[in-house]
């Protein structure tokens, strides 16, 4: 090791130090996050290259957005970087007297570095880096949908809450209802025959003429019996009307997400093997490549439990032990992927044939019968184990070929 290169990163800029092979400091800055100053780094980098005749160690700690700046940057020059969780860092870092500065926090990762053994940051291709961001923003739109529905249930409640009931509340045609006939008196104000025409014309699907009339009778019998708490001019109507427009709108987003995803992923290996497993659809399929990021750059399908955060903390201390339980220091939105990856899997079981779904009813109808909870986070570890095997063997799912790794 020569020359050891640490920063601490904050919003738009990093304190920057620099040790030499006798873990003496040789420079303390600030390094500005601009094109500029980028150009100067490298510069010096090129020169402590030159100098050593190897590129030096350079290490900090992620800070969230605020680090990738600096971490594309290494990427884009080639060089070799140590990304430090910040909870590794604080642990690796401790002493019995320490003071906390941005420049102390530099200084403290420069000398860790010479004693502790860190592997280089695995740099994923873009492709990872552009699926991850699709999926997050997928996330995101799901947030949202939630708190808008949970909005407009609150108000239906005041205006029309019979609708919840006649139709499926996840539904497209649920929401072009609520735009059309946002409180009873709306439905009242119609003929059947238009009622009926408006339901057949406001659904993607192939609704039939019959079942867009049996809809349109029950809806406008529900209108009759029905006895809002607003009259059909308040003006939470129309703000029921806009979050179900909103919702709409993002739900065809999603669609457009899973699409692009699809897209991408189309010819990847991993993206056919979790495809060929039953319970497994597109969207899910994007989603835990997406979260998952390059599964070959696991040694195991141990590490890969860890990263997802299901591996055992165990706890003993004399004659006490404490019952053992997920560590959950992982992806809690990879893990909540597969956990109800798990449960789609157990609704298809009279449908398909599945090792992870017979492996869940062995847990549940042993002896010593698992809680459901605890026999969907040992399917997720059986999951994983197979698909690890799998894909960094190139072959897809099949019910024989499943054995061999159970």
């Amino acid at each position: 090791m020569k020359h050891v290169v640490a920063f601490d990163v904050s919003m738009g800029k990093s304190t920057m130090v620099i040790y030499n092979r006798y873990r003496q400091c040789e420079f303390e800055g600030e390094l500005e996050h601009t094109y500029s100053a980028f150009k100067a780094l490298n510069e010096r980098l090129q020169s402590l290259t030159v100098q050593d005749g190897q590129a030096p160690e350079i290490v900090f700690e992620a800070t969230g957005v605020y680090s990738k700046a600096l971490e594309r940057f290494f990427r884009v020059e080639g060089y070799d970087y140590c990304r430090i969780n910040p909870l590794e860092a604080n642990l690796q870092m401790a002493s019995m007297r320490r003071q906390k500065t941005d420049k102390s926090d530099a200084h403290e990762l420069a000398k860790s570095h010479f004693r502790v053994e860190r592997e280089k940051t695995y740099q994923e291709d873009d492709y990872y880096l552009q699926i991850r961001a699709l999926t997050r923003y997928y996330d995101e739109l799901d947030h949202e949908i939630a708190h808008l529905f949970n909005r407009m249930h609150a108000i239906l409640q005041l205006s029309f809450p019979e609708l919840e009931r006649l139709f499926s509340t996840r539904s497209a045609l649920f929401l072009n209802v609520v735009q059309c006939y946002a409180h009873p008196d709306e439905v009242l104000a119609c003929s059947k025959t238009v009622i009926r025409n408006r339901l057949k014309a406001n659904t993607r699907k192939n609704l039939s003429w019959i079942r867009a009339e049996e809809k349109g009778m029950a809806l406008l019998e529900a209108a009759k019996n029905s006895y809002p708490a607003i009259s059909k001019d308040d003006v939470r109507c129309e703000q029921v009307r806009d979050y179900a427009k909103r919702m709409a709108h993002l739900k065809g987003k999603k669609e457009a997400l899973v699409k692009k995803m699809v897209e991408l992923s189309r010819e990847r290996t991993e993206y056919q093997v979790l495809i060929s497993f039953p319970g497994i659809g597109e969207a899910t399929a994007v989603r835990l490549i997406g979260e998952i990021g390059e599964i070959r750059r696991f040694k195991s399908h141990k590490q890969l439990n860890a990263y997802v955060g299901i591996d055992i903390r165990r706890y003993q201390s004399g004659n006490t032990f404490y019952k053992d339980k997920i560590n959950k220091r992982g992806n809690h939105k990879l893990r909540k992927i597969l956990y109800y990856m798990i449960q789609t899997m157990i609704s298809l079981r009279k449908k398909t044939m599945n090792h992870i779904v017979e492996y869940y009813d062995k847990l549940k109808t042993q002896p010593q019968r698992k809680p459901h909870k605890v026999a969907s986070i040992a399917c997720v570890n059986k999951f994983l184990k197979v698909a690890f095997h799998l894909i960094t063997h190139d072959i897809t799912y099949d019910y024989e070929t499943a054995s061999a790794c159970l």
